[in-house]
């Protein structure tokens, strides 16, 4: 009996052992063309510098709505201060910050989109 259970044992960290190297080392999962909107905070927040980035270079606001709106339903602005608490808090460069707070003003100060004005 001892050694029956010794066999499973022994079985059962075998198969562990190579279930782990087979799904870790040689065939882990490779995502691809995922969607903005499923990235971690850390991602998110590069994700809304570059498209600051992008908006200080072409100054095209809706083109900057456009993809902070790939992030979910969220008020772009609101998605763009978000990144901005990120970034002071994980100690982004000034220059990082001044840019992505451009960002927020121009959002905060044009017109919404799809929304007439008087």
């Amino acid at each position: 009996m001892k050694s029956m259970a010794l066999r499973v044992s022994i079985g059962l960290v075998i198969g562990l052992a190579v279930g782990l190297i087979y799904g870790w080392v040689l065939r882990p999962v490779k995502y691809v063309d995922t969607s903005p909107d499923t990235l971690r905070q850390d991602f998110r927040a590069d994700y809304v510098l570059m498209t600051a980035q992008a908006f200080s270079a072409d100054e095209d606001l809706e083109v900057a709505r456009i993809r902070l709106a790939a992030l979910g339903p969220r008020p772009p602005v609101e998605i763009v201060v978000e990144a901005i608490e990120y970034a002071v808090a994980e100690d982004f460069s000034q220059r990082d910050l001044e840019t992505l707070n451009r960002l927020a003003v121009a959002l905060r100060s044009a017109p919404s989109a799809g929304v007439d004005g008087p």
